[in-house]
């Protein structure tokens, strides 16, 4: 089936599995097309899981790249004028129910506040541990470099006396993971997703990384048709469903390529930027599924 693709004026971009390559670095390649779509006055930004301190230094200091969407969502941060510009956050006793639930597992609980992840670090030394049947290293590494320790995390959520941007469990097994998945959809008010094979987010109920594109580009002018999403994982199936034309990385989800509008190549082959340059430089027509 052909789309008829709307000139693009906004693009969300994904990071783990879809913008950075398994080490977790950037190429040249996806670096001079983000430039060139910037150049033409295309609004690019991140819009990851992440919490804003760990998304890298070269994007956050991206020429050009106003805007970061964060926490799947939460957050929306003006990076220019240095100022929040959007929060959906999850009540702190909500959080606590979420908490509880992660807690009956050995599990590496994580509270996410001011885009600071937050974890014990009993937890982040196993890191290693946590990933190891996931063959992920890069990201237990990325895990050791960016969270703040804190002795007691149930502490830390009880001397915060405010609303949070998520909570994050990661686990050893996937038959863990899916029996708290279970028990955490009988809390009412939140929205549960994942964007690695072991993780578990929780957030706000109706806030994803989609709504949060939406609401953004209502704020600049910019129709839900004319932004473009690119992502891997399942907390990127709501963004991908939601934006006038959705991208699927090669490496992506099966579940996601079924409702994306292009399937491009894979993160280590340069996917986003191939599609950036396909149907926003050169602004072609979409066949479903390409």
């Amino acid at each position: 089936m052909v789309k008829n693709v709307k000139k693009i004026r906004m693009i969300g971009l994904d990071l783990d599995g879809t913008l950075l390559r398994e080490d977790k670095t950037l190429s040249t390649y996806s670096k001079e097309v983000i430039a060139e779509a910037i150049r033409r006055g295309i609004i690019v930004l991140v819009a990851t899981g992440r919490p804003i301190s760990g998304i890298p230094k070269e994007l956050r200091e991206f020429p050009g790249m106003r805007y970061v969407l964060s926490a799947n969502g939460a957050r929306i941060v003006d990076q220019q004028e240095k100022r929040i510009i959007s929060e959906e956050l999850l009540p702190k006793e909500t959080a606590r129910q979420v908490m509880n639930v992660l807690g009956k597992y050995d599990c590496m609980r994580e509270i996410y506040y001011d885009g600071i992840g937050f974890a014990e670090e009993r937890y982040v030394e196993r890191a290693d541990e946590f990933f190891r049947n996931f063959n992920n290293p890069t990201m237990a590494a990325y895990i050791k470099k960016t969270r703040r320790i804190v002795n007691s995390i149930e502490k830390k959520l009880e001397e915060e006396e405010r609303a949070l941007d998520k909570v994050q469990g990661i686990f050893l097994t996937i038959e863990e993971k899916n029996e708290a998945w279970k028990m955490l959809e009988q809390i009412p008010g939140i929205t549960i997703t994942g964007a690695l094979k072991n993780n578990i987010e929780v957030g706000l109920g109706g806030v994803n990384k989609g709504t949060g594109l939406i609401r953004l580009g209502k704020m600049l002018g910019v129709s839900r048709e004319e932004i473009m999403a690119c992502g891997d994982g399942m907390n990127d199936y709501d963004m991908i469903n939601e934006v006038g034309f959705g991208v699927v990385m090669g490496n992506g989800r099966e579940e996601l390529k079924a409702i994306a509008d292009f399937v491009t190549k894979t993160n280590e082959e340069d996917g986003v930027a191939y599609a950036i340059e396909k149907y926003v430089l050169n602004h072609v027509t979409a066949e479903k599924g390409e």
